[in-house]
């Protein structure tokens, strides 16, 4: 028996609304906005994210490690070639270090990285 469950997690940032509407697009979650400082995304069948603001926010260096990643997301998608414009799209930027062939690295508006991967 699990001693607890695993709900969220929160992600800092100097903008919780627009990173939660960020990463609502790019995986169809419903975003929430509670107030200035926080807001979320949920899915159907109940996983989320909660986006935390921080006020002298820093992104990451990746890959360097002047400033770790602090955290990062993978994400499925189906075809990598047809989820990268879209991404890009939403406000990501590609990474410039490519370390694999099965999945692509970008980052967020914020500079966070994530990963778009195969199945």
């Amino acid at each position: 028996m699990a001693i607890a469950r695993f709900p969220i997690v929160a992600i800092d940032c100097p903008d919780p609304a627009a990173l939660a509407r960020f990463y609502g697009a790019l995986l169809d979650w419903e975003v929430t906005l509670d107030d200035d400082d926080w807001a979320s995304i949920r899915a159907d069948y109940g996983d989320a994210i909660q986006f935390q603001k921080v006020d002298d926010y820093v992104a990451p260096d990746w890959p360097g490690q002047g400033r770790p990643q602090q955290m990062h997301l993978d994400v499925t998608v189906d075809d990598l070639d047809v989820a990268e414009p879209a991404v890009l799209e939403l406000g990501a930027t590609k990474a410039a270090t490519q370390p694999g062939t099965s999945f692509r690295v970008f980052l967020d508006p914020v500079g966070h990285p994530f990963c778009l991967c195969l199945p």
